[in-house]
């Protein structure tokens, strides 16, 4: 066990039980990035805020500098202005957040498919190959279901992260990342140290730096 996974349960050792299915998580997400793919992120409320979080620690620096490639900065250094921002910018693992797009979320939702919501933008923007974390307290949001159906039918990859019992996600995705609670408040908290593991792992092997 690294030395990251054994601090994550010392400080929460409630998570034990999730062993295998984190580091499942962290492999297949480990693999769609060496493969050049991305990952899509969905959930309702407090998972909808966790969705931009995640996107937030992997789409620049989180513990780390992450100066980006040689190569990137040598291209940007051939365009008038670039070099300054070349050493500026950060590496990044690609990612997006679908609670963020307000306007085509509204625009499902006033059509009156709002269990539609993530599934029109997993058909829209994912490709075969990414993967989607998909999040729920409950395992019974509809709208995040939706969407690991459309997935699965179109050849990406799901993570489901829920609470004890999975509901009706977990059968739905590829890994179920089931954290031991049936509280809603304590599900929320311990889905933050997950996801920062996964966050850590991947840039400790993405980034040097």
């Amino acid at each position: 066990m690294n030395t990251r996974l054994q601090s994550l349960f010392d400080r929460y050792p409630t998570l034990r039980p999730c062993e295998r299915d984190l580091r499942a998580a962290f492999d297949l997400l480990a693999a769609v990035y060496r493969n050049g793919n991305k990952l899509l992120v969905c959930g309702n409320g407090g998972s909808a805020a966790d969705s931009e979080h995640i996107v937030g620690e992997l789409m620049k620096g989180f513990l780390k500098r992450r100066p980006i490639s040689a190569a990137d900065a040598a291209k940007l250094e051939a365009v008038a202005g670039g070099k300054e921002i070349a050493s500026r910018l950060q590496g990044t693992l690609a990612a997006i957040s679908l609670p963020s797009q307000m306007s085509l979320l509204t625009a499902v939702a006033n059509d009156g498919d709002y269990d539609l919501t993530f599934a029109q933008q997993v058909y829209g923007l994912g490709r075969a190959g990414d993967v989607l974390l998909a999040i729920s307290t409950s395992g019974n949001s509809p709208n995040v279901c939706n969407a690991a159906i459309v997935a699965k039918a179109f050849g990406l990859k799901s993570i489901a992260l829920t609470g004890k019992s999975g509901g009706n996600l977990a059968p739905l995705a590829d890994i179920a990342i089931k954290v031991p609670s049936d509280n809603v408040a304590e599900i929320q908290e311990l889905h933050l140290p997950v996801y920062h593991w996964l966050s850590t792992e991947l840039e400790a092997t993405f980034f040097a730096e």
